[in-house]
């Protein structure tokens, strides 16, 4: 007897849940197929009836992430400078980043830093000019509103928002593969503050928790 159509969306939607969260806190490279399954607890048989490949999977579950992610949410957000210094903490704060049903598809700039695959560099690629372009938006609308130092000229912005993601990556990368919870915190914490200088904002920065992986 066939499957119901409701049975083979159920099956999917598990699968590519279980796909996102393995895919966002490890990377592409260190889950394989079987993994997906394992979590989704369905054979490895039936992932060839929704998905051609782990690449589709992969490509699915960013698109999935990426409608519902915090970055998105928070573009969507009221300006204030509030709300920006909120999307830059989302991405610093590891333990966030750790926890299991939080995905963010700015994770794709943390764990696919150095993928030498053609599909995932433009999703690595698509990531990182969508968060470009939300910080371009919120520094250009914050700084028409007095709310911090204006930029005149749009190339100018663009350089801004890009050293803001170069610092946020950056401190991720070197503080997960660091063991002292001390010394990631002073690396997020060094990140931080120099994103706020960056936005001429300092003073304003928020208290991070110590980080866990």
């Amino acid at each position: 007897m066939p499957y119901s159509k409701a049975h083979k969306v159920n099956s999917k939607e598990r699968i590519l849940k279980s796909a996102t969260e393995l895919f966002c806190r490890y990377g592409f490279n260190k889950v394989s197929i079987n993994e997906v399954m394992r979590l989704a607890r369905m054979t490895h048989g039936a992932f060839y009836a929704h998905f051609d490949s782990k690449e589709a999977l992969y490509k699915a579950s960013f698109i999935d992430t990426f409608k519902r992610s915090r970055a998105v949410r928070l573009a969507k957000a009221p300006l204030s400078i509030k709300h920006l210094i909120q999307l830059v903490n989302n991405s610093l704060n590891l333990r966030e980043m750790a926890d299991k049903g939080a995905p963010s598809p700015e994770s794709i700039l943390f764990n696919e830093i150095d993928s030498d695959r053609a599909e995932i560099k433009l999703l690595y690629e698509q990531s990182y000019l969508g968060l470009l372009k939300i910080l371009e938006t919120r520094i250009a609308a914050l700084g028409r509103l007095r709310q911090i130092p204006r930029i005149e000229d749009k190339g100018a912005i663009s350089d801004r928002a890009r050293a803001i993601v170069a610092a946020m990556v950056g401190a991720v990368s070197i503080a997960r593969s660091i063991q002292s919870e001390q010394e990631r915190l002073r690396v997020l914490t060094a990140a931080q503050n120099q994103i706020l200088s960056l936005l001429g904002i300092e003073g304003q920065a928020l208290q991070f928790p110590v980080p866990e992986l």
